[in-house]
């Protein structure tokens, strides 16, 4: 595994993390096998990940309580836990809610869910436009003081937001979304990462599309995000990714590699990029996953692929 320096946060990161959007059983189809997601979280610690990310609205508490019994019985100095706060579910849906009592709030459910004492980053999920940054940030530097939260980060955030937010107290971390095929965030994290603000990327492999798994248009169930989220299961944009992946099946071919390790690479391999969140279910993709850190692309490699994408204009 490969490590990279938090600059604000002063701790070193695994380049991949655990991603738990998918563990919540509610936004990328069907999930009940919650023992499997845990083995898939052990599996990930034991290959040298340290890094678990989640959110209480994923799956509304779920994904919170299976990191929880996933890391029963492993000692709490060896890795580092990152959820967030401002989204909560409502009857007719996700509500934001940045106000200092819900953060106050939200942060012991999350302790509870999570089995543990502090957490160590703790992101607001999404910018709450009833709440001022003023309030939020007050209610986060209260629970930095009471040792709830070792550092506080924004998810979703733009530039001037951030610089906001920062009138108020320092952003440790950010996560924006990042991959090959989402790259508008690039300038804001090369921004960060300049001013000392690490990013900690999600959709880092594209919902799967960057794995492979999809060379014909998908059809996916109400409820899935991967249907609504993400414009590149549409067309044009499916279309252009097949193209890429023609690229990328030659590079993976070259290293007896996955599909999956040329995109997880090209990410992590960016030097303005901290670490990349993967979702993971399953044992197998856990090991596939932290396979791709035993090797990198050349420079050239990485050429051709960024020349690839400006010609399909994707991301």
């Amino acid at each position: 595994m490969r490590y990279s320096h938090l600059s604000r946060s002063n701790v070193d990161v695994s380049e991949l993390a655990v991603g738990t959007w998918g563990v919540g059983g509610d936004s990328f189809g069907d999930t009940d096998d919650f023992k499997a997601c845990e083995r898939a979280i052990r599996t990930m610690l034991e290959r040298g990940v340290n890094l678990v990310d989640t959110a209480p609205v994923y799956g509304n508490g779920t994904a919170e309580k299976v990191v929880g019994l996933a890391l029963r019985g492993v000692d709490r100095d060896s890795y580092l836990l990152s959820t967030k706060v401002g989204l909560v579910t409502a009857p007719a849906g996700i509500d934001r809610d940045s106000s200092f009592k819900n953060v106050i709030r939200e942060v012991e459910s999350s302790l509870i869910n999570l089995r543990t004492d502090h957490i160590d980053f703790y992101f607001v999920h999404w910018p709450d436009p009833k709440t001022r940054f003023s309030e939020t940030m007050s209610a986060l530097a209260l629970l930095k003081e009471q040792g709830k939260i070792a550092h506080i980060g924004v998810s979703n955030f733009s530039k001037e937001q951030i610089e906001e937010c920062e009138q108020y107290g320092p952003i440790d971390v950010q996560q924006p979304p990042y991959s090959m095929v989402v790259r508008e965030s690039e300038p804001l994290i090369k921004w960060g990462h300049e001013h000392g603000i690490d990013s900690f990327t999600y959709g880092s492999l594209g919902a799967g599309i960057l794995s492979g798994k999809y060379r014909e248009l998908p059809h996916f169930a109400p409820g899935d995000v991967r249907g609504t989220f993400y414009d590149y299961f549409r067309e044009p944009k499916f279309g252009k990714v097949q193209q890429l992946l023609g690229l990328m099946d030659v590079i993976a071919q070259r290293h007896e590699r996955p599909v999956s390790h040329v995109a997880l690479n090209w990410c992590t391999q960016k030097d303005y990029v901290a670490t990349a969140l993967v979702g993971v279910r399953t044992e197998k993709h856990a090991t596939e996953n932290c396979d791709a850190f035993d090797w990198e692309l050349t420079p050239e490699e990485i050429e051709a692929l960024d020349a690839k994408l400006d010609e399909l204009r994707i991301g």
